[in-house]
């Protein structure tokens, strides 16, 4: 997918999943690909703009009518790098990567250990009191 990063982002979208799955049936105008969509014709036609944009949908003209298709080189594209993820993960149960996980107690440059907001507990003074920050200029 390096070549087209995009197809899988546009992908992500559901109207275009249903505009690409409706091209599967083979090409067609964008009045009929628009009917029964749930959304309206001019949105449809930036759908396709998006599509044709990533490589996955071409257009030819036929008279005053433009004529969506699937672009056979974009979709075989999304096709191999899905295939390679297919043997990646097959091949990714025979081995484990190293994690590294920090420590819990692990403190970082600044002195602060890595404790979340929630799990920190307030700083104290000598007697015990918490103490309180300056407020932030514009903070209330």
């Amino acid at each position: 997918m390096e070549e087209n990063p995009r197809a899988l982002d546009v992908l992500g979208d559901p109207t275009r999943r249903a505009i690409v799955d409706r091209l599967r049936s083979g090409p067609s105008p964008v009045g009929l690909l628009a009917e029964g969509m749930p959304v309206s014709r001019p949105a449809v036609s930036q759908h396709l703009t998006v599509l044709k944009t990533a490589g996955l949908v071409s257009e030819h003209r036929e008279g005053t009518r433009r004529i969506y298709q699937l672009e056979p080189a974009g979709i075989e594209q999304l096709r191999r790098w899905v295939e390679a993820l297919a043997v990646d993960a097959h091949a990714g149960r025979d081995r484990t990567m190293p994690v590294e996980v920090p420590a819990p107690d692990a403190v970082g440059a600044s002195g602060h250990g890595a404790a979340t907001k929630a799990g920190r507990s307030a700083a104290k003074d000598a007697s015990g009191k918490k103490k309180h920050g300056k407020k932030r200029a514009g903070k209330k």
